[in-house]
């Protein structure tokens, strides 16, 4: 069974049957104590009338017209339908309601054996002959008195109630439940109720479990047409559940993958450009040496030195940009005091700093080359007027660089941070290929913080570096 949604079905149809078989079981064993226990009260309260009856009413030596006056009598007080036989089988007397049971086709009742020898047939009506009915259900069975495991409510002293061989005395058996039909609590009706029950949460089950198999299907058919190239593909997010969950979580990852692809061929695409400039240059030098003078091939090595060196700074920072790309998480988790790191830079290009000493969490090797490429992308186009701070705001520490330079238009404040743009007019005015401030943005953002570019009052710029600090 290789589909998920028809082994969840399977599941749930299975567990459904297993369920609707125990309810059945169980419901049966308690309607089966209950008609004992109906049985055991009639049987006490039989017995009970009966001896009542038989020290009230008169001997066998009376007139027959006083015993049936009394007879009736009885019958009125305990609004029960009765009838009395002589001991030759004769009928002496019966009530009213006796008689009109018996033209409805109710059966003679429940005989009771007097001590004297005739018979008294008692009727019960409304719910109490229901629960009279079940005592013998017209099928022979012995009273609870002689059943194994049953308390013995019997008649009496002095009152023996008919025999199995007397016939049905209420006429056929009657439930006693009355909120459910006759013909069900025999047990065909039971099982009809549980076969429809479990048909009708089946048929509802299906839709449910299809519709549910059904979006897992679409997520599949999702994950392949990703997987086949197509990465801005997403698939549609219905409901609020796991699924739905796995759907949203799939479309976030598959962004992301994009936005990597989509980085990654970009920059491919101009770090390509960017190393045909250094290439050709030391191709036309390399061109040139054979014939140059040797004062001529000074300029020419020096040339091809500074082109190679360009090549290698480029390699670098496009490998630590595709490195970053992949891991945007911080790997260590490393004490850094970020004033003696900027005193440590700010020396290399002669620039002043101060501030207040702070610490922070994370790679001391991205950190410092972040606040190099600051310093160093200041003192390219800033001159020579470069100053650092260092302070701490809350749980933030703060670096700003700032320079005296022609500054950066508002409109190319974002701009600036994109991997390979220069200002306009930079290009090969000052060196570089783009990517210095690229890789302090992703820096900032792998250590959960931010860079951003504001104007300086006076004139020139202000780069702001802001990292959460340690604990």
């Amino acid at each position: 069974m290789k589909s998920l949604y028809l082994r969840i079905y399977v599941t749930v149809v299975v567990v459904l049957l297993l369920f609707a078989a125990g309810s059945g079981w169980v419901f049966q064993q308690h309607l089966e104590q209950e008609r004992v226990r109906a049985e055991a009260m009639v049987t006490e309260r039989m017995g009970a009338w009966a001896l009542l009856i038989q020290r009230s009413l008169p001997g066998q030596d009376t007139p027959a017209a006083d015993q049936a006056a009394a007879l009736r009598e009885w019958s009125q007080r305990l609004r029960l339908p009765l009838a009395l036989d002589s001991a030759d089988g004769e009928r002496i007397a019966q009530s009213d309601s006796f008689a009109r049971r018996q033209a409805d086709g109710v059966a003679r009742g429940l005989a009771v054996r007097l001590e004297d020898g005739r018979t008294l047939w008692i009727m019960r009506p409304g719910r109490l002959r229901q629960a009279a009915d079940a005592v013998r259900r017209g099928l022979g069975e012995p009273l609870p008195s002689v059943r194994a495991g049953v308390p013995d409510y019997g008649p009496p002293p002095g009152v023996r109630l008919g025999s199995p061989d007397d016939g049905p005395p209420f006429g056929p058996y009657s439930p006693f439940v009355p909120f459910i039909p006759p013909a069900w609590q025999q047990g065909v009706g039971l099982f009809v109720v549980l076969v429809i029950l479990f048909i009708a949460v089946s048929a509802g089950a299906y839709p449910v479990v299809r519709r549910l198999t059904r979006r897992l299907e679409s997520l599949k058919h999702g994950v392949e047409q990703f997987g086949a190239g197509q990465l801005n593909y997403r698939v549609a997010v219905t409901g609020r559940d796991e699924v739905a969950a796995v759907a949203s979580s799939f479309n976030v990852a598959a962004a992301r993958v994009e936005a990597l692809v989509h980085s990654h061929q970009s920059l491919l695409a101009n770090a390509s450009h960017e190393l045909r400039s250094p290439l050709a240059r030391m191709k036309m030098a390399v061109s040139m040496l054979e014939d140059a003078s040797p004062a001529q091939r000074a300029k020419l090595k020096q040339e091809i030195d500074t082109n190679v060196a360009e090549l290698d700074a480029l390699v670098e920072e496009v490998l630590l940009a595709s490195r970053l790309d992949a891991a945007p998480a911080v790997e260590r988790h490393e004490p850094v005091e970020l004033l003696a790191m900027a005193a440590e830079e700010a020396a290399r290009v002669d620039a002043a700093v101060d501030g207040t000493p702070t610490t922070v969490l994370g790679e001391d090797r991205l950190l410092r080359r972040a606040l190099r490429n600051l310093l160093e992308n200041a003192r390219r186009y800033g001159g020579n007027e470069v100053e650092v701070s260092v302070e701490s705001h809350a749980d933030r520490a703060v670096v700003r660089v700032s320079d005296r330079g022609p500054g950066v238009p508002e409109s190319m404040r974002e701009r600036i941070f994109e991997s390979f743009f220069r200002l306009p007019g930079h290009a090969e005015q000052a060196g570089g290929v783009g990517l210095g401030l690229s890789l302090v943005k992703q820096i900032a953002q792998r250590h959960g913080g931010s860079v951003r570019c504001e104007g300086r009052e006076g004139g020139g710029s202000c780069f702001v570096l802001s990292v959460p600090r340690a604990a």
